[in-house]
């Protein structure tokens, strides 16, 4: 078959779904995943054709598209701060607004504690890293293994709730070449938190928790919403901050002294979080916005 007809395709199923330029972004996407083309190959060669076999995933995408299956789900694949990353459906998809808590916390790392950041312990195991970075509900791993790529002589912590989730992160750990300890635990549940924190005290604790309340569910596209797992991106309307509140008290014990916390936040609790924040006496309590203009991250300092 014609590729350029499977294109045609393409727009006639989905265009009214997506919009013409979404479904070429798909489009180009897909045949550079499955064929190994680009974009510019289809203008090259407008007749060019392709085999039953290779024809049979980029159908089977079309089904999974018109469904609203995320094409990153479709692929098992996601690019990251310029990393790879795999994803399934255990996993949230990593989103541009946190490459920009990454870039914050990279940027601050650098100009803040470049000292620290270049130290290292003698233990009685070997020499040992001693800026420590913890990143709780870790997902598919791209906030820790995104710090432990771009800031050097770090040790990276990383903690979640879901086995399935720390497995797809301990490979995208090994994809991207970095040596990352994953923590299977709850953050929510005190005991068992105390117990990873006894030997370690961390310069850098950051979290992008679940923060998306019920009653924001009609703002939620369908691709999220029948797609992506709700344990990582719901909360309860009546305790929309308990997750940050439980890792504030974490902080309290486990942050060292003129150690940072950093979170992304729901858009609309900027100013809760803040008043948060100050209640756990943090100090140096800073708000941001993300590209769109929407509060969501923010640091403080124990």
């Amino acid at each position: 078959m014609i590729l350029k007809d499977i294109l045609t395709i393409y727009h006639k199923e989905l265009d009214v779904l997506f919009g013409k330029e979404e479904v070429d972004s798909f489009f180009n996407i897909l045949i550079e995943h499955y064929l190994n083309l680009k974009r510019i190959h289809l203008v090259l060669e407008p007749q060019y054709v392709i085999t039953e076999t290779e024809e049979q995933p980029l159908f089977e995408a079309l089904v999974h598209l018109k469904s609203h299956k995320p094409i990153q789900y479709i692929l098992g694949e996601t690019e990251f701060y310029g990393l790879p990353f795999k994803v399934n459906e255990h996993t949230l998809i990593p989103r541009p607004e946190t490459e920009e808590l990454v870039a914050l916390i990279v940027i601050n790392s650098k100009d803040e504690l470049p000292q620290t950041n270049a130290t290292e312990t003698v233990t009685s195991s070997g020499v040992e890293k001693s800026y420590k970075i913890l990143d709780i509900g870790t997902g598919t791993g791209c906030i820790a293994i995104s710090l432990a790529k771009y800031l050097k002589n770090v040790k990276v912590y990383a903690l979640d709730v879901c086995e399935e989730a720390l497995i797809i992160a301990q490979q995208n750990a090994e994809l991207n070449a970095v040596n990352i300890e994953f923590i299977h635990d709850d953050i929510l549940n005190s005991r068992q938190t105390e117990l990873i924190s006894v030997f370690h005290k961390y310069d850098v604790i950051v979290s992008n928790p679940p923060y998306v309340r019920n009653l924001e569910k009609a703002e939620i596209q369908p691709n999220v919403l029948d797609n992506e797992p709700h344990l990582a991106l719901f909360v309860d309307d009546e305790n929309p901050l308990q997750f940050y509140k439980a890792i504030c008290e974490f902080a309290q014990i486990n942050l060292k002294d003129n150690g940072t916390l950093y979170f992304e936040i729901n858009e609309y609790l900027g100013a809760e979080m803040i008043v948060l924040l100050e209640g756990y006496s943090f100090k140096a309590i800073e708000l941001k916005k993300d590209m769109f203009g929407k509060d969501r991250m923010i640091k403080g300092v124990k």
